[in-house]
Order: structure tokens, then C-alpha cells, then sequence
């Protein structure tokens, strides 16, 4: 248990039945009530958000969340595998879960898998992640230092903008935060 002095943006607690996340958290004291903690939650196993309202005397119990190094290692029509580096051993996530992850996935790589009561909750990818383009416009020579982009498709199915001299084949450094192109890696030139 814990009370509001040790409440923090990023931890996990457990009412209701559920996990949650804390998005924010603000301490409220308002003329001649009592103290009071408003808080925005994430729901771990939905996703989605709620705000509630609890007294500043509350106590909140901590989610035992463990975050365990796994391999990305292929998925099918259903479901995204992942291996244990130490065991070997293998879990499956549905795309529900992953959500927006399943866009910056690709095979060998390393991820840590947030587990509650031995059960995955989430997966957290690196900052970047490189990816090579399926599909673009050909680039021309010459377009190096141009700040113009163009769309193009990943081999995970992501779409994003990219410099115009970026071409098919080549592998590039995406943002996993934002979505973004970082830069190129290797490419065909």
C-alpha cells in the first residue's frame, strides 16, 4: 500500500479489479474541505482513460508489474510471438494488445514485456527502431539536403514521410515515440 506522497506519473496500481497506469496526478485543496488527489488513469488490459477523485487520505495498492527482455521472433494471422532470453520460454500477444506496437516490430528484435501476475500487459519498444522501406516514389540524385518528403510504406505497414532521397530497399531509423523518420542507415545509393 501505498499513500499520496509516493504517488508518481508512471506507476501502476491496482482497484477495482484492474491495472492502471498513472498518466497524472494532482493534489487538490479546495477552501474548507479536505484534501483531495485527482488522478488520470490509463487502463492497462483496455487502454482506455478515466479520471477519478479520491481523498488525500487514501491509501492505493501497487501493482507487482515485472518487466521482463524478450525477443520478437514472428507472428501470424492472430498473434505476435515473443521468447524469454534467459528461458527460452515462449508467449504469444494478440495485435489488440500490442495496438499501435505491431507497426515497429521486426523479427530478432529486443523488447521488454510488462507482466502482471505472470500475464503480459504491454510491450515497450526501444526509442528507434530501423525499418526498411517497401514502398516510395524512386528518389533523385541530387535530393540529399532537401526538406522536402514524400510518403512512404514499411515493411511493417507503417506509412510515414520521408526525405525525397530515400528509395525501396532502403533500411531507415524510425521514432518509435513519434512515428517520425530519423535518418538513413543504409540505402541503395
Amino acid at each position: 500500500m501505498i499513500d499520496r506522497s509516493e504517488l508518481k506519473k508512471g506507476i501502476c496500481l491496482e482497484m477495482d479489479g484492474n491495472v492502471y497506469q498513472v498518466v497524472d496526478w494532482q493534489h487538490l485543496k479546495l477552501g474548507r474541505g479536505s484534501a483531495q488527489i485527482k488522478m488520470k488513469l490509463k487502463s492497462l488490459t483496455s487502454g482506455a482513460t478515466l479520471e477519478r477523485v479520491f481523498q488525500a487520505s487514501d491509501k492505493f495498492i501497487l501493482a507487482p508489474i515485472t518487466h521482463q527482455e524478450m525477443q520478437y521472433l514472428y507472428s501470424d494471422e492472430e498473434m505476435y510471438y515473443f521468447m524469454d532470453k534467459e528461458t527460452f520460454e515462449q508467449i504469444s500477444l494478440s495485435p489488440t494488445t500490442l495496438k499501435e506496437a505491431t507497426l515497429y516490430l521486426s523479427e530478432g528484435m529486443s523488447v521488454k514485456v510488462s507482466l502482471y501476475k505472470e500475464e503480459p500487459l504491454a510491450v515497450e519498444l526501444p526509442p528507434s527502431v530501423e525499418l526498411e522501406v517497401s514502398s516510395t516514389e524512386p528518389g533523385f540524385k541530387g535530393d540529399t539536403q532537401s526538406a522536402t518528403t514524400k510518403p512512404a510504406k514499411l515493411a511493417t505497414g507503417l506509412s510515414l514521410q520521408v526525405p525525397l532521397f530515400i528509395n525501396p530497399g532502403d533500411v531507415i531509423k524510425v521514432s518509435t515515440k513519434s512515428g517520425e523518420y530519423l535518418e538513413r542507415v543504409s540505402g541503395k545509393s
